[in-house]
């Protein structure tokens, strides 16, 4: 690897670590004519599919793309970053079992679907309004009525994740009248 200080042709590895993941290794370099140290980080590239487009044109698989919709869908929800990393990873794992060399962009986008609707309902909902393109209400309505359905239990959407509210009316004490 080339020193990026120097650019001589030479560097040695000093240290080498696997991530926590177990998906990079970080590699601490160190230039053989300048002395000058760097790291590098080596990950496994796997060939993703194309993505075909609603119109025909077809385009490389963008990570951050896929990642820039899980954050338009998630803005202001109770949702970690290390589970919408999580998602993103599944998604991309998706695509690597589907082994079709070009995928329709539907495809992902139900792939997306199905990871929103495991991590936030209404992440879930504002994504199928996009990408479904809700037209008006009664779109929004037949959305959730299907996620209802679906849900186990009561049929209740959470108002937050993992959280219960119960209704409490005023007790009047503190109240100026």
């Amino acid at each position: 690897m080339h020193c990026p200080f120097c650019q001589h042709v030479d560097t040695r590895v000093i240290d080498s670590r696997v991530s926590d993941d177990g998906a990079t290794i970080r590699r601490r370099r160190e230039c053989e004519a300048c002395g000058e140290r760097f790291s590098t980080l080596e990950t496994i590239e796997l060939k993703l599919p194309a993505i075909i487009k609603s119109d025909g044109r077809r385009e490389h698989f963008d990570a951050r793309k896929l990642r820039q919709s899980f954050d338009r869908a998630l803005h202001k929800r109770p949702v970690s970053e290390e589970q919408i990393e999580a998602a993103v990873r599944a998604v991309i794992h998706q695509l690597r079992m589907t082994t079709e060399r070009e995928l329709a962009s539907r495809r992902v986008g139900e792939f997306v679907m199905a990871e929103l609707r495991k991590l936030d309902h209404v992440a879930y909902v504002r994504f199928a309004s996009v990408y479904r393109s809700f037209q008006d209400v009664a779109d929004f309505r037949e959305e959730l009525d299907r996620l209802e359905r679906d849900l186990p239990g009561d049929g209740q959407l959470p108002l937050l994740a993992g959280e219960v509210v119960a209704f409490e009316p005023p007790s009047g004490k503190g109240r100026k009248r």
